[in-house]
């Protein structure tokens, strides 16, 4: 099991937006837009090789990509 935390981000009670790790007690970035803190954690979760979460202002997850080791060709 790898060591690496995905990458989440949340809506913040002050309307902004943060990128965290998984089970992270701090953000790794605030951002002003959803947009913006989307971006971040794209290329956090690219660089890293980490599965990215997008959630929507309800909390929900909204989308998700992953940029790790997927399989090929996928199962299912």
């Amino acid at each position: 099991m790898s060591d690496r935390k995905n990458v989440h981000v949340t809506p913040r009670e002050d309307g902004r937006w943060s990128v965290s790790r998984d089970n992270a007690s701090r953000a790794s970035s605030v951002h002003d837009t959803q947009a913006d803190a989307a971006s971040a954690g794209r290329s956090t979760a690219r660089r890293d090789q980490v599965e990215f979460l997008l959630h929507g202002r309800d909390g929900r997850i909204r989308e998700r990509d992953s940029y790790g080791n997927d399989p090929y060709p996928p199962k299912g």
